[in-house]
């Protein structure tokens, strides 16, 4: 059962479009990534599915429910959450209270913050150190735990490994992996699209605004012609 469906969806900034016609699907419980060259729209999908964009036309439903245009807060009361490529953490604040402010939603963070801490035992290590003093992989744990505190039932990640040292990729996507084994489903754009990929069910391949390939992510990593095309060959 699809949580999420995108359907015929063009977006842009001002007069510029950069969607055509962009339509996926986010299955209950799984990971998709959405891969493709720089400037093919992939961080203008997770704008405009989160209400950071208005999209020109076509239709966005969670769960059935049409949400085209509704702004983000509205959004994550209904159960998605967003962590964008830079700036996701309060540098000047603590662990804690960066996961308080995921929080202000609910009326009682705390206990679902306690879970948090036993599911990522390195942010209980540090719950009283400032999100700015973390390394990189840390700071990324953080933004995807900030996330979760209102339990969302989709999580739209932006490229989680940006930035990153090679050597703590892997701990990131790690990290991932984790968080939809919370039974949360998340459609994620990864730059490092083979990493991206073996960590997920089904992926996407932008181009230009819109798909150019869809399936799953086995096959489009065992494609020649998209390892040739977006993969570095």
């Amino acid at each position: 059962m699809s949580v999420l469906e995108v359907r015929d969806v063009d977006s842009g900034y001002g007069d510029m479009q950069v969607l055509h016609g962009m339509s996926l699907d986010l299955h209950e419980e799984e990971i998709v990534c959405m891969v493709g060259p720089n400037g093919a729209g992939k961080s203008t999908v997770l704008k405009t599915v989160f209400g950071l964009l208005e999209p020109w036309s076509g239709t966005i439903r969670l769960d059935g429910e049409d949400i085209t245009g509704m702004a983000p807060e509205d959004l994550v009361r209904r159960g998605m959450a967003y962590v964008p490529q830079v700036d996701n953490v309060f540098p000047p604040l603590t662990v804690e209270e960066n996961l308080r402010m995921g929080g202000v939603a609910r009326e009682d963070p705390g206990p679902v913050i306690e879970e948090l801490y036993e599911r990522f035992p390195l942010l209980d290590e540090k719950r009283t150190a400032k999100a700015g003093s973390l390394s990189g992989g840390q700071q990324q744990l953080l933004a995807l735990a900030r996330a979760l505190v209102v339990e969302p039932e989709v999580l739209l990640i932006d490229e989680p490994s940006a930035g990153l040292a090679p050597t703590i990729v892997d701990d990131v996507f790690e990290d991932v992996r984790k968080v939809n084994e919370l039974g949360t489903a998340i459609l994620m754009i990864e730059q490092n699209a083979r990493a991206g990929l073996r960590i997920s069910d089904r992926g996407y391949v932008l181009d230009q605004g819109s798909v150019e390939f869809e399936g799953n992510a086995d096959t489009l990593l065992e494609d020649p012609k998209v390892a040739e095309l977006y993969l570095g060959g």
